[in-house]
């Protein structure tokens, strides 16, 4: 059941990059993003009630729902909608890839849990890697605050992501399940979102075009509803830092999508800083020493 739920988040997961893509350009991303989750939340809402799972959390869960919606929802989103306007976004995936050092480094200041040299090792090798895969746009824009400016977004995300995750297992520890859970914080993403565009003065105007109709649809259904129900129920299931595992696949799907319809180019930097930062997560949880323990067993 683990290897299904694993699975389906990489294939998901690691297609949606370039659909958010698809979304940026005429409609605002904060809309977009509202878009997406009003639609995401009425989906799952609905498969709560139909499963006839309690529809009302407990008081208790209010403030962690909200600081999930917040971060989880909105903050992350956020990010990495407008850093894809910046830079290529099976690069944005590259730099998501470090979700499992940021659970670890959150876990050990949030939650108490220890900070193993691995992660440290592993976190040190996974930003050279960025580094490395940032190089070819990097050379002679060394002063390009702009592109600068995509990584430390894409960073901010992610470190948005973790904050999600471990709110996520918190809930799940009090006996709910993440349909519920979502549901609701989708919902306040997208009502924090939809405030926040109608102060800017950002128009709801959609795109009615079948590129971005199709890209939102797949987004609420597939990426949302079904990308984070199996993801975080891996959260529930293992715990954050091993769930974070399937991110590290996601740079393959993702870089390969964005040279099919982005036109990425690869290079030797960028082919070795990738390997740099799979190598450095695998590092990070000790992947090795399992394997090796699994094959001295008789």
């Amino acid at each position: 059941m683990n290897l299904l739920l694993y699975l389906t988040t990489v294939l998901i997961w690691g297609t949606t990059w370039i659909a958010i893509k698809w979304q940026t350009g005429v409609v605002a991303p904060p809309v977009s993003i509202a878009f997406r989750f009003i639609l995401a939340s009425l989906v799952m809402l609905a498969i709560v009630r139909l499963t006839r799972r309690p529809m009302r959390p407990p008081r208790a869960a209010w403030p962690l729902l909200f600081g999930q919606g917040l971060a989880l929802f909105c903050c992350n989103f956020l990010c990495f909608y407008y850093a894809e306007q910046i830079v290529p976004s099976g690069l944005v995936a590259v730099v998501f890839s470090t979700a499992p050092l940021f659970n670890a480094i959150n876990g050990r200041l949030f939650m108490g849990r220890v900070l193993q040299t691995s992660a440290i090792v592993g976190a040190v090798l996974g930003l050279i890697g960025i580094l490395c895969l940032f190089a070819p746009q990097m050379a002679g824009h060394a002063g390009d605050k702009t592109m600068w400016l995509g990584l430390a977004i894409t960073l901010v995300g992610t470190m948005c992501f973790s904050a999600g995750n471990l709110l996520s297992s918190r809930m799940q520890a009090m006996g709910l399940h993440p349909s519920v859970t979502n549901g609701w914080a989708m919902l306040i993403g997208a009502c924090i979102l939809t405030l926040g565009s109608l102060a800017a003065g950002f128009s709801f105007q959609p795109e009615w075009t079948p590129r971005y109709l199709g890209a939102l649809l797949y987004l609420a259904v597939p990426g949302s509803v079904i990308g984070f129900t199996t993801y975080l129920t891996l959260v529930g299931r293992i715990g954050p830092e091993r769930a974070a595992y399937c991110t590290v696949l996601f740079p393959f799907v993702a870089l390969a999508v964005s040279t099919v319809f982005e036109g990425y180019r690869w290079s030797a930097p960028a082919v070795f800083g990738l390997a740099l930062v799979v190598f450095g997560n695998l590092i990070a949880f000790n992947v090795f020493r399992r394997w090796r323990a699994l094959r001295l067993l008789p």
